[in-house]
């Protein structure tokens, strides 16, 4: 039976499509069987449907406006990934900063997530635009891009893969998220193929001891 990884989204799903790809070509020994956004109509989902993915969402907004605390929709979010029996959860693009309501339903299942920076740079959001101004501002000669481990701190991770990106004098912000995006998706698919390594290397260990 093939790993399954949970991938939770907030927009277009461009990083989702790159795991799809990957596993139906069979460079990624893994199956799909849950995609959760937090945002409603992202295309994101279309492409999940698509490929015959089961897909939930659950947005924050109808909880605060029921009063509805943050934490009880981090344990309900952790629910429904518990629900899909994971080996793998990928965040790709998703948009929430988890609590320990959260990460503390996942005791042993590894969480990675993929950020547009390098390891201690631009943490958290609009992490390209930033870069871009820094490079600007000749703070900077180039960006990167990771796949981190998920801890409660933002982007504070362990670092799994980091690839540094080039930032050229002709570009501009577009050019510059076009060529982090290229590594992005290929990046992510090595981070999950990595980490789902480790996790048959450690169940064997574990049976095997």
């Amino acid at each position: 039976m093939a790993p399954r990884v949970v991938v939770l989204i907030s927009g277009t799903g461009s990083n989702l499509q790159a795991l799809i790809d990957a596993i139906a070509a069979g460079s990624l020994k893994a199956e799909i069987p849950l995609v959760i956004s937090n945002r409603f109509k992202v295309f994101g989902l279309e492409r999940a449907e698509k490929a015959g993915i089961p897909t939930k969402v659950l947005a924050l907004k109808p909880y605060t406006t029921a009063g509805k605390s943050r934490l009880q929709y981090d344990a309900d979010l952790a629910q429904l990934i518990v629900a899909a029996k994971p080996d793998l959860v990928v965040l790709a693009g998703f948009m929430h900063i988890l609590s320990p309501t959260f990460l503390d339903q996942f005791p042993t299942t590894p969480l990675i997530n993929l950020h547009p920076a390098l390891p201690g740079q631009f943490d958290g959001a609009r992490a390209i635009e930033r870069a871009f101004e820094a490079y600007q501002k000749g703070e900077i000669k180039y960006t990167g891009v990771m796949v981190h481990r998920v801890i409660q701190e933002v982007d504070g991770g362990e670092p799994l893969l980091v690839e540094q990106v080039e930032i050229k004098p002709e570009d501009d912000l577009a050019a510059l998220q076009e060529r982090i995006h290229k590594v992005e998706h290929v990046l992510l698919v090595r981070g999950a193929a990595l980490v789902l390594e480790q996790e048959a290397s450690r169940k064997t260990s574990s049976a095997s001891a």
